[in-house]
């Protein structure tokens, strides 16, 4: 049996990429009610001011992630930044949770995207935040690429 064509959805944290230096990279579900995965299906949510917290439970919640409220919902809808509860395996939560307590490092949400079975998945970093020499670095080394990419195109001319 063939399984139907899902919707892609790609929602991106670019600023993260800019603001934070990565040091490992986890894929987690979330936990949603039916109003909120069909709103990330029609891609309208946004990771760009969110980040990640430990409770008292030692459970992992997203924090200022954006959901718009479902347009077809009635008064089932949900609110819209809410905290969102993320599901990964014991081991990982304690190691995530000790690199935050004891280095002083953040976890950020990147990306959120439907997996091959049809669940929200999101990817979150372990990231330490960059000076301001830091970024300045990024923005010229972008810049170089691409001043490289344009001589690279007009010689290939």
């Amino acid at each position: 049996m063939k399984k139907s064509k899902l919707p892609q959805v790609n929602i991106q944290n670019k600023k993260a990429r800019f603001e934070y230096e990565f040091i490992n990279i986890y894929k987690a579900g979330m936990v949603l009610r039916g109003t909120e995965i069909k709103s990330i299906r029609e891609g309208k949510a946004s990771i760009v001011e969110s980040f990640c917290e430990f409770n008292t439970k030692g459970e992992l919640f997203v924090i200022n992630m954006t959901i718009q409220p479902y347009s077809h919902a009635t008064y089932f809808n949900h609110a819209p930044k809410t905290e969102r509860k993320l599901l990964l395996q014991r081991k990982e939560l304690q190691k995530l949770r000790k690199e935050v307590q004891h280095k002083g490092l953040t976890i950020v949400p990147l990306k959120i995207f439907i997996d091959e079975n049809g669940f929200a998945k999101i990817n979150i970093a372990l990231a330490r935040g960059k000076k301001l020499h830091d970024k300045r670095e990024t923005l010229k080394d972008r810049e170089n690429k691409r001043n490289l990419d344009r001589i690279k195109k007009s010689y290939n001319k």
